[in-house]
């Protein structure tokens, strides 16, 4: 079968560009054969081709992606490693809900911490924990309030933050109220899944630039690219939004496209001016009508917020233009005393949402797994599939297996256009409805 949609890469991505400069994987050359083939070079294949190789260290494992890594999906969101859910409830049910999903979220948060420490690669990986953050006494009765009391029944640590405090944390009086949890982890995302990338263990072969443009599952796998097939009798499908390209998972996956905006450093008379010096993170009570915001250690300030339905993956130079503006007035709007400082890089990415927040895991085939729709959580949810499912496909028991099946399966979506009409109605509707915390 042949794939139809590739990734392109309109090298935007500023968590990349501000990087020194890397040279990525030969991409393939020539026929080869391997015991596992990997698809995806993010935070699922990474981990799956890691776990593969701890697993079966006699086994040749490769793994392609068809970008570069650091300027796929993976090294285009927010840099957050969150390892609370964003809300829940206080009902039964929801909490053990809660408690699996810090279960696999931590784990994924430790793996990361042991290859960083193990390879000494820099990301500016570090524990600044997290503010859930409302604009309104509605914002905070209808969503943080619930919050809390759940917390309360998990036992976990967190602060109520008024606005005058608030306010002298991240130098912004925008928001109103805020729940601090301790245990989030920012970081780098594109310095973060390069660093991965680039310490592998020895029977890890990774192609860069290598789009797989068709495939067949006669006889084991047969992957074609342009500079040649591999042939392996077994495949992890790590390619999150593109997995359904494969086959796999048809008419399960929205695709949206979120954009962010990266300031240009702050200089020492505007810190001054600003008076922060210690990083922080925001995430809105509502992520599609309010706006995820970050002050980085190398003081920059961050803005993810636009959302936009992305069937065809790919979004036109204009729509960046507009977005890079809207930025800049919410930068305006929110840092007053910062006038002059622009926004530098402006970028899209993309993710993959179920109908039922569900992933795509498990065994879909006799010789095939996959671990994708990671539902916009992938530093965490897309690093712990990758792990598990190469436990699974390896027959290696793992306690946290249980806990990601329990997530369920994604449910079956309309019909494109419908999917399409659907999405960007609902997308609509919570900016609208949630116009008081915008």
């Amino acid at each position: 079968m042949k794939i139809d949609i590739l990734p392109s890469n309109d090298k935007t991505n500023g968590w990349n560009v501000i990087l020194p400069d890397r040279t990525p994987h030969a991409a393939l050359g020539s026929d080869c054969n391997a015991d596992w083939l990997v698809v995806g070079g993010g935070y699922a294949g990474l981990a799956a081709a890691r776990r593969l190789a701890e697993n079966r260290p006699d086994d040749k494992i490769v793994l392609v992606d068809a970008g570069i890594v650091g300027e796929n999906a993976s090294g285009r969101n927010s840099g957050f490693a969150i390892d609370t859910p964003h809300t829940t409830s206080a009902d039964p049910g929801e909490l053990n809900a809660a408690h699996a999903y810090m279960r696999l979220s931590r784990a994924a948060i430790a793996y990361h911490a042991e290859q960083i420490d193990r390879y000494g690669f820099d990301c500016d990986w570090h524990v600044a924990g997290k503010y859930q953050t409302a604009v309104t006494d509605k914002g905070r009765s209808d969503m943080l309030e619930p919050f809390s009391t759940a917390l309360d029944a998990l036992d976990e640590p967190y602060e109520w933050i008024g606005a005058e405090d608030l306010a002298a944390r991240i130098g912004t009086t925008h928001f109103k109220h805020a729940i601090y949890t301790p245990g989030c982890v920012l970081m780098n995302p594109a310095a973060l899944v390069r660093g991965l990338a680039d310490n592998m263990p020895e029977n890890v072969t990774i192609h860069e630039e290598t789009p797989i443009t068709e495939i067949e599952y006669q006889n084991g796998v047969q992957a074609r690219t342009p500079g040649g097939t591999i042939r392996a009798p077994r495949m992890i499908l790590g390619a999150n939004g593109f997995s359904d390209q494969f086959g796999f998972m048809q008419r399960k996956f929205v695709h949206i496209a979120t954009h962010a905006s990266l300031s240009r450093p702050l200089t020492d008379a505007e810190i001054e001016v600003y008076g922060i010096e210690a990083p922080w993170g925001v995430t809105p009570i509502n992520a599609v009508g309010s706006i995820t915001c970050r002050f980085t250690r190398d003081r920059r300030i961050l803005i993810r917020n636009r959302m936009d339905v992305a069937t065809s993956r790919s979004t036109a130079a204009s729509r960046q233009a507009q977005v890079a503006q809207q930025h800049k007035k919410l930068f305006d709007d929110w840092f007053p005393m910062l006038p002059e400082v622009t926004m530098e890089h402006t970028w899209t990415g993309y993710v993959a949402l179920s109908r039922n927040g569900a992933p795509a895991f498990g065994q879909v085939a006799s010789n095939v797994w996959i671990c994708a729709c990671q539902n916009a959580i992938g530093v965490t949810k897309g690093t712990i599939s990758g792990l598990l499912v190469a436990d699974l496909a390896c027959g290696r028991d793992n306690p946290l297996i249980e806990d990601m099946q329990g997530l369920g399966t994604p449910t079956d979506i309309p019909p494109q256009w419908m999917t399409e009409i659907g999405a960007r109605v609902r997308l609509a509707w919570e900016v609208w409805s949630n116009r008081h915390e915008a």
